[in-house]
């Protein structure tokens, strides 16, 4: 489940999405201000609008941008989108039926293309595609890949991974890398920067991967779901019991918020420019 949503279940706009979050009521992008979450909701009537979202084979979900008439920019609903991993929002998907709105998936930005398309009065504009792929394929792919962490240098583990979080201008002349790679990056980083201890208790990691590395857990601090890239600044690695306290516990949230002020030493400011920071770690008093 994520967000209380669960896959296959039917919801009513009105009172399980804008009397919880708010957000626009009208559109297929929602934008709750409140909460770090995007909405998005696809159906045939779209099609009408020059909306036409397809399921690839590969596993991409292929979303159309908002804007009715006129070419389609990168603003707004749009911007939102394509931001949500870097402005560590989740990215939620629904299908308009006549059983309300049916929740398919959180989903993770990978990257968008421009193609012709009609708009809502049959004018041929460029449309924004958004290509999303489920997070639930990349956390599997992404814990089962075998990392070059141990044959990388910390400052060359912490560029790619701000390059993935889009944190950084260099990360838009980089060259494309789908989604599996960028959380990879994230992922091998904050991992690697842990040195093997938890950035949470600062107990060391309770046993080592087939692989020989210490097994701690990526935690998202800004989001209720982990996965997908995110600024490694609000990202931290975590024993199994810390990890499960925050998500589980019944002090979770109070926990969550040590996390996020501890994150101020573990992760100092970065310089994209130099591709260095000052690192050093913190007690973050866990009891």
């Amino acid at each position: 489940m994520s967000w209380g949503f669960e896959k296959g279940r039917g919801y009513n706009r009105r009172a399980d999405i804008h009397g919880r979050f708010e957000g626009q009521r009208q559109g297929g992008i929602i934008t709750p201000r409140q909460h770090p979450l995007v909405i998005i909701i696809t159906g045939e009537e779209g099609l009408s609008h020059g909306y036409a979202d397809r399921q690839r084979t590969d596993g991409v979900f292929e979303y159309f941008g908002e804007g009715q008439t006129g070419d389609m920019s990168l603003q707004k609903g749009n911007k939102a989108i394509a931001t949500h991993s870097a402005e560590g929002k989740s990215l939620l998907l629904f299908r308009k039926s006549r059983e309300g709105l049916i929740f398919e998936d959180e989903m993770v930005y990978e990257t968008h293309h421009i193609e012709r398309a009609p708009d809502g009065k049959g004018i041929e504009r460029d449309a924004i595609v958004f290509e999303l792929r489920p997070l639930s394929a990349v956390v599997e792919s992404v814990e089962t890949a075998k990392s070059d962490a141990s044959t990388t240098t910390l400052d060359d583990l912490r560029r790619r991974a701000y390059e993935a979080a889009g944190t950084f201008p260099a990360a838009r002349v980089a060259g494309f890398r789908n989604v599996y790679q960028r959380s990879e990056d994230v992922r091998a980083y904050v991992l690697g920067r842990s040195k093997g201890t938890c950035e949470g208790c600062q107990t060391t990691a309770p046993f080592v991967r087939k692989d020989g590395s210490p097994y701690l857990e990526p935690h998202h601090i800004r989001r209720v779901s982990d996965g997908g890239p995110d600024d490694p600044a609000f990202v931290i690695a975590l024993c199994p019991n810390c990890h499960r306290r925050v998500h589980a516990g019944l002090d979770g949230t109070s926990y969550n918020a040590t996390l996020l002020a501890g994150m101020a030493t573990i992760e100092p400011k970065f310089d994209g420019r130099q591709g260095k920071s000052t690192h050093s770690q913190k007690v973050l008093g866990a009891t």
